[in-house]
Parts: C-alpha cells; structure tokens; sequence
C-alpha cells in the first residue's frame, strides 16, 4: 500500500521554475507537487477539474455536479474537499450553496514544472 503524502497546508502556487538548466524540486517543492498530482490521479477529481476550467467565472455546486458525473452529492463533496485540500479548487459560499472553481494558477504552476524540454 502506498505511503499516505501528508496534508498541504499551504496551498499557494508551486514554483515554476524554468527548464532551461538543471533543475532539483527542493523536498517542499516536490512535496507539494506530489500532493496535487496525487489529487488529480482520479478519474472523477480529472473530470472535475475539466469542468470547472470551462467554468472559471462563478463556479458549481455539488447538486450541478452530481449528475454531470452521475455521483451522488456526498460523492462528489469528497472529491472536492480532495481537490480544496491539495490547493487546487478554492470555494465560496452564496446562501445555503456552495460553489467551488478552479484556482488557475495552481493549474498553471502544475504545468510549469511539468513541462519538459526535448532533444
């Protein structure tokens, strides 16, 4: 069983440091890279990222969401609270509902690092 990655407390953007020369992810660095990687690797956190990118104004609900993905509101409420934790949606509340977006700059921050330059 894989070991568990400890909880982010801080979710501000990862470095994008660039690739031109050598580049060594400090253990922060790589830490929380591998805290939000390890929150995308998920079939329905992916879908929902890619849902809430096309939505980058207002956001959506769990009762928009459930049946988009056909899961059930506590379903999704767990992988969004997945995706709060690991810095990679931010939430709001208007009234009794909750909204959560995307934060595009951890989005950004995540292919920055990974982008690789090739031969």
């Amino acid at each position: 069983m894989p070991k568990a990655l400890p909880m982010l407390l801080d979710t501000q953007p990862i470095c994008c440091p660039t690739l031109e020369g050598p580049v060594l992810l400090s253990e922060a660095e790589a830490t929380a890279l591998a805290i939000r990687l390890k929150a995308l690797a998920d079939p329905a956190r992916l879908r929902l990222v890619s849902y809430l990118l096309d939505r980058l104004g207002p956001g959506a609900s769990t009762r928009e969401l459930a049946p988009i993905l056909d899961l059930t509101e506590p379903t999704v409420s767990h992988h969004l609270r997945t995706l709060l934790d690991s810095g990679l949606v931010a939430k709001h509340r208007q009234g009794a509902t909750v909204y959560y977006r995307v934060i595009p700059e951890a989005i950004k921050a995540i292919a920055g690092v990974l982008r690789i330059t090739c031969c």
